[in-house]
């Protein structure tokens, strides 16, 4: 067995199951606020297309995707992040994927030189994927605190010229999870100047980029900022996006990868042997999502108003702020003890949310995600409400 699969550790969920082993909760219907799986309605326009193609089946998908889905995706690249038409070519630097997930995890494996004693730099806390993609693409992970103190960003600042110069890629997660922090322009520019001067991939999630609270104010996203920089081929920049969180289709397993052709070459040629193309009439579907705002827009009015709601009931009693975008809530705790705040809530109220702690690395004794909770507002309005309601009265009376 290939040995790195014994440095993985387990992964969040993992531990939450042993946290409530042998816990039995209040007789009350049961409400998850500890997975950021969406729960509002798949629009029509994407089933309908599903159910539409299905005759697909009978054909192989090539993995570079359709034309008209790499066209699709392009156009929108253009219209939500304000590039020129033209700016994004669909044939050389748009590649579909199934969900961001397994781009992500993939992306490390086709780009790490193993040979050069190579770091992959992420967020802390972070999606831990990141970890377990460094980890057995043969890297060192090197993880960098957000915390209040530094607006919840990663502080790049913090590396060394020795440990930029070992840094092949960096994963930036923008909108984050689970902090909902957003990089502006100036953090990506000093980031493209790091790139640049120590030359090292730049791996950007924007899976939660289109859940936001100003309509006026969405979110910086990498491309939009490199080109905005002068580097208009995107050089050494790769974006990572999904219609999970969007469209509210994590079944789809539908994502793409754009940015530098280059990159995106070779990674298409790992691609190819790993055997991971999108069936045909998801493709279909694709298209049809990426085509459309005005479901898109309706789902950020649904997460506004769940927002609002929840926070007026939570804030109170508990340290907690509206984002800046994304669907999480990430709350400090009474007393600090997250693994403790989320088994009584469990036992208590039969509310399940995340610790912080098992979101992060402890990093020269500080775990930054320690003393916080995520809570993943993915619910119906009514479910999230309650749960606040429940988490108000378990603060309130412990």
């Amino acid at each position: 067995m290939n040995p790195d699969l014994q440095r993985l550790q387990p992964y969040p969920f993992e531990k939450l199951r042993a946290l409530f082993h042998g816990i039995r909760p209040a007789d009350r219907p049961h409400i998850a606020l500890s997975i950021g799986e969406p729960k509002h309605a798949t629009p029509a326009l994407i089933t309908d297309s599903v159910q539409r193609n299905l005759g697909a089946l009978a054909s192989y998908p090539l993995t570079r995707g359709q034309d008209a889905l790499r066209e699709a995706i392009a156009g929108w690249l253009e219209r939500r992040f304000r590039l020129p038409a033209g700016a994004v070519d669909p044939a050389r630097q748009v590649l579909p994927v199934n969900g961001t997930r397994e781009a992500l995890f993939a992306f490390a494996q086709a780009v790490i030189d193993r040979s050069a004693a190579p770091l992959v730099v992420s967020p802390n806390p972070f999606y831990q994927i990141y970890e377990g993609a460094a980890l057995l693409a043969g890297a060192e992970p090197r993880f960098l605190p957000c915390t209040a103190e530094n607006g919840y960003l990663p502080d790049f600042t913090r590396l060394s010229p020795e440990e930029l110069d070992r840094t092949q890629l960096m994963y930036v997660c923008s909108p984050g999870n689970p902090t909902g922090a957003v990089l502006a322009q100036a953090d990506w520019e000093a980031l493209l100047a790091l790139a640049e001067r120590h030359d090292f991939v730049i791996a950007a999630d924007e899976c939660y980029s289109e859940i936001y609270f100003d309509e006026e104010d969405p979110p910086v996203g990498l491309l939009q900022a490199a080109f905005a920089a002068g580097n208009t081929d995107f050089r050494r920049c790769v974006v990572f996006h999904s219609l999970s969180k969007r469209s509210n289709a994590p079944g789809l397993r539908s994502g793409f990868v754009a940015g530098d052709a280059e990159i995106l070459r070779d990674f298409l040629a790992y691609r190819t042997y790993h055997g991971c193309a999108m069936p045909l009439h998801h493709q279909q579907a694709s298209i049809a999502a990426w085509n459309d705002e005005a479901h898109v827009r309706l789902n950020r009015d649904l997460y506004r108003e769940k927002f609002d709601a929840v926070l007026e009931i939570l804030q109170p009693v508990l340290a907690v702020q509206r984002p800046q975008a994304g669907f999480y809530l990430w709350a400090r705790v009474p007393g600090g003890d997250d693994e403790a705040f989320a088994r009584d809530l469990f036992e208590q109220q039969h509310v399940t949310v995340l610790p912080g702690s098992y979101l992060s690395r402890e990093v020269d004794g500080l775990n930054p995600g320690r003393g916080h909770v995520r809570m993943a507002l993915v619910a119906s309005p009514e479910e999230c409400v309650e749960a606040a309601q429940r988490i108000r009265s378990f603060v309130e009376t412990t």
